[in-house]
């Protein structure tokens, strides 16, 4: 079972990291499906309401390799939700070696209006074990309200049979923004040793909405998306479109798959990042392979994010 193929581009949730391109071969023999995406009933987020900012007070640091935002935060003693919103440019999913963070320090002062958090449920928290030892741990996060989040973070702890906490890890949306309605896989590594039997409990720590008129996205659809399924089901190609649905020009483009065994257990997830920029005129096709840790991929489900 090529498990240990996933392991290169999900290490690059929780660190500073560079987005891998490349396209794979699609894999023959295969069985071709067209993706199906359910509907959903959102629910209305409470209005906004006006909550303490940190104060102007601030100092920048510079991102190095091995960094998380989690770490940043927990060094200078300020909240993982202050840290964003003094940034909120940023890309927890990709944070760059070389990038620059405002620190808020001192007391809170009250200030304009900033997005809510807003809580998520949990759809579903599994691991799968590694021959080395090593455990994959995946959740699946909803979006049950009629607005987009961002910023989306959870904590992934591991606990013995007594219910006391082993490890944990703090894992970032694997795009920056969470559509009305839709889900999102966040994943973790725990490194060996682990306990196999070990059970994992997720929190989500934020999500916050996407104020109106934000012009830091550009809204997107997903065309003649097809997942081609080997006869193993271990790995499945995937490919389709990407094309803007309003004016702009997209120099950041990524597409998400996440792959689901026969009971809906999520077994692979994988983010590609576009070499090309997408325009009203032109689309941007997308091909590449999925691999999973677990059962054979029964289906996969797709999320798309660009920026300007």
């Amino acid at each position: 079972m090529p498990r240990i193929w996933v392991s290169l581009f999900l290490l690059l949730i929780l660190t500073a990291c560079t987005v891998g391109t490349g396209t794979p071969t699609v894999l023959a023999p295969a069985v071709p499906y067209q993706t199906v995406t359910s509907l959903m009933t959102p629910t209305v987020l409470p209005p906004l309401v006006e909550i303490l900012l940190p104060t102007p007070t601030t100092f920048t640091y510079t991102v190095v390799q091995g960094d998380t935002l989690i770490g940043i935060a927990g060094r200078y003693g300020v909240t993982l939700e202050a840290l964003l919103a003094a940034n909120p440019s940023i890309q927890p999913a990709a944070l760059a070696v070389g990038a620059n963070l405002i620190i808020p320090t001192g007391n809170q002062a009250a200030g304009e209006p900033t997005p809510t958090p807003a809580l998520l449920p949990v759809l579903q928290a599994h691991c799968w074990p590694e021959p080395g030892g090593g455990l994959w741990c995946f959740a699946l996060v909803q979006n049950q309200y009629a607005e987009t989040l961002e910023n989306l973070s959870a904590q992934f702890t591991l606990l013995d049979s007594d219910q006391q906490p082993l490890s944990n890890q703090v894992a970032f949306g694997l795009l920056d923004i969470l559509p009305p309605g839709r889900n999102m896989p966040l994943a973790v590594h725990f490194p060996p040793p682990v306990n196999a039997d070990a059970q994992v409990r997720v929190q989500v720590l934020t999500a916050t909405r996407l104020l109106p008129g934000d012009t830091r996205y550009l809204p997107v659809t997903l065309e003649d998306n097809l997942v081609s399924v080997a006869v193993s089901g271990q790995t499945a190609q995937v490919s389709g479109r990407v094309a803007l649905t309003g004016p702009g020009t997209a120099g950041n483009l990524w597409v998400l798959a996440t792959a689901y065994d026969a009971i809906g257990d999520i077994v692979a997830v994988r983010r590609w990042n576009s070499p090309s920029t997408l325009t009203v005129d032109e689309p941007v096709s997308f091909n590449f392979l999925v691999s999973s840790l677990g059962p054979r991929i029964e289906r996969v489900e797709f999320l798309a994010e660009a920026k300007p």
